[in-house]
């Protein structure tokens, strides 16, 4: 199998599930990354053996890799999904696509002028969980979707991130932050949105640090920390959406997909498993469904392996840019319409990505792809 050298940019956090997808699929190669902390990038790269641990300017200009794993900051997505795509190589980022909309529309068009692919996470949707919920909607088992809810409220990352101060920002907030999780699955789920409208409120100005480390820090809040919104969707159905991080506690789903003969839960999109519930018009009540598909583990990578295969095989990779931006412009929108007081139209749209094959293999084979 022909291999996709790759390199990740940015070692916080997240990135080890990343560099344990290069050590998972076969068509990835993780062969450099690279941190504005250089140190940082060597821990890492003695960690998951990676062959060179180097600057962003080195790992940019190396030859060898074709593809970029971006896993910077949200407010540094934009610069260096451009930066690879000018250096002639793909790029794969974390959520969300950038923080402009004029920037996420810089970097379709220039993937497109340079014919290169843009990717984004998430990629839960592609887990085993939201996958089983995809099949069961395609094979009619609650009829036509006609609407949906989706909730994502508790007390704010302050309770147990030691720094949460970039959280609350113009670019992060409930919706940017984890937004790109509920959207992407009710798109891939329901299909693209054309109108939506929203309230946002900023309840508090400050926030305090709430975990021993930096406990009783302040502060102060930038963006909107509840959001409440509408969406129409293009093939009719009409859906409800909630984030915050003012909210002590909550006992609602956080997806629910309801239809013409039934209704569906769907677990939770920050995860790639289960439990996936189906309520039928003849049943007194829901009952669990069994997981149809694999990849209920913390899989993330899944997305960057998909997009490997599109490059070396063709064909479409399932987290795109095109999905990545309609999901930017719709989080924009809600706070659009709640500025403007009135509906926002969407602009712009994508495809529904292809279901997940049943039979797709840990190791991400080619032929189970497609």
């Amino acid at each position: 199998m022909s291999k996709v050298k790759a390199g990740v940019i940015g070692c916080g956090n997240i990135s080890s599930i990343y560099f344990q997808a290069g050590q998972t699929f076969d068509i990835l190669d993780i062969v450099a990354c690279a941190d504005l902390d250089l140190e940082r990038a060597q821990t890492c790269a003695e960690q998951f053996q990676i062959p060179k641990a180097c600057t962003t300017e080195e790992l940019l200009s190396d030859p060898d890799i074709q593809l970029i794993i971006n896993l910077t900051i949200p407010a540094a997505h934009a610069d260096i999904h451009l930066r690879a795509l000018e250096a002639g190589k793909h790029t794969y980022g974390e959520k969300p696509l950038a923080v402009e909309l004029e920037d996420g529309r810089r970097i379709l068009s220039l993937a497109q002028e340079k014919g290169l692919l843009i990717g984004s996470a998430p990629d839960t949707f592609l887990g085993g969980g939201i996958q089983t919920c995809r099949k069961l909607i395609d094979d009619g088992w609650i009829g036509e979707p006609i609407a949906a809810t989706a909730f994502m409220m508790y007390r704010g990352p302050e309770s147990f991130h030691p720094n949460p101060d970039f959280l609350y920002q113009k670019g992060a907030g409930p919706m940017f932050d984890m937004g790109p999780y509920y959207l992407t699955a009710l798109i891939n789920l329901i299909g693209p949105v054309c109108r939506i409208t929203g309230t946002a409120k900023t309840t508090f100005e400050e926030r305090m640090v709430r975990t021993e480390t930096n406990y009783g820090r302040r502060f102060p809040v930038e963006t909107p920390t509840h959001i409440a919104g509408i969406l129409e969707f293009e093939n009719g159905a009409v859906g409800t959406i909630v984030t915050s991080f003012d909210v002590w506690g909550t006992r609602v789903p956080h997806i629910e997909i309801h239809g013409t003969t039934g209704s569906i839960m769907v677990p939770d999109p920050n995860q790639f498993g289960g439990p996936v519930y189906i309520k039928r018009q003849e049943h007194p009540d829901f009952v669990e469904v069994p997981l149809t598909h694999g990849f209920t583990a913390n899989s993330r990578g899944l997305g960057v392996m998909d997009m490997a295969h599109a490059i070396v095989h063709g064909g479409r990779h399932r987290a795109n840019g095109e999905m990545a931006y309609h999901v930017l412009e719709i989080m924009h929108g809600f706070h659009i319409a709640s500025n403007d007081g009135k509906h926002y139209t969407v602009k712009s749209t994508c495809s529904k990505p292809a279901p997940l094959n049943m039979n797709l293999l840990k190791n991400g084979l080619a032929n189970e792809l497609k």
